[in-house]
């Protein structure tokens, strides 16, 4: 089961795991959430839990069936490393990443801490990106959490960005993609918050990719910053 995404910074999604609960303010508008409450009410039977999270252990070699390299976002639905989730079940998720050296997997959590508590009880393969969700400075820490992990790219997700990102210890990561919140109730990006992060970007040398200004339609607000769209990849990536 592969979905084709229309996430601009990756290429399809892999939902291993669904459902998740809300730890930041990060999470108040979550997308994930509605969408699984729309596939609730169409009668999908795997969400028939509606956002509980539900581990779908038929899934979990489904990469091993794609022929043709793509860049996957690892439960674009849910988080990995959720309390929920058992070790013995992610380190199935990692096996299956290490057997797929053909696909780049992309992995975000928010639940940094125990990602680093963890992380040395799995195994690396250079074909899994792992990211932690940055929304503010209120969860920084969690780029300190990330940076302990022995993966071959590490990156941020500032999105929905919801305030100020200033002195990031950018050190080490690879990779740094900035977006505003969308959809219903959708909370305003200042540009400054942005261009803050930009230039902490250059001057670590870190990839800066811009997805959205966000909005209730994001369609009509675009991409664009300084006139331009940034769609820089971590070094020595190719698509």
């Amino acid at each position: 089961m592969r979905g084709k995404s229309h996430i601009e910074w990756t290429e399809s999604t892999w939902n291993p795991v669904s459902g998740c609960s809300k730890v930041s303010d990060g999470c108040k508008n979550c997308y994930a959430e509605r969408m699984a409450k729309r596939l609730q009410a169409m009668g999908n039977p795997r969400y028939a839990n509606a956002f509980a999270v539900t581990l779908h252990h038929d899934l979990v070699d489904a990469p091993k069936s794609w022929k043709t390299p793509r860049l996957i976002f690892v439960n674009s639905m849910s988080d990995l490393f959720h309390e929920k989730v058992p070790l013995a079940f992610i380190r199935q998720v990692f096996a299956t990443m290490k057997a797929c050296p053909q696909h780049t997997f992309q992995i975000l959590t928010k639940r940094s801490k125990r990602l680093a508590k963890i992380a040395h009880s799995l195994e690396w393969p250079k074909n899994v990106w792992m990211g932690v969700s940055v929304e503010d400075g209120r969860v920084i820490q969690r780029i300190d959490d990330l940076r302990t992990v022995p993966a071959a790219i590490r990156f941020l997700s500032c999105e929905p960005l919801i305030g100020p990102c200033d002195d990031m210890p950018l050190d080490g990561i690879d990779w740094v993609i900035v977006g505003g919140e969308s959809g219903p109730f959708s909370r305003p990006m200042e540009i400054e918050w942005v261009r803050s992060i930009y230039r902490q970007c250059r001057k670590a040398k870190s990839a800066f990719f811009f997805k959205q200004w966000g909005g209730v339609r994001k369609d009509l607000t675009g991409r664009l910053l300084n006139g331009r769209t940034y769609d820089e990849m971590p070094k020595g990536f190719t698509r």
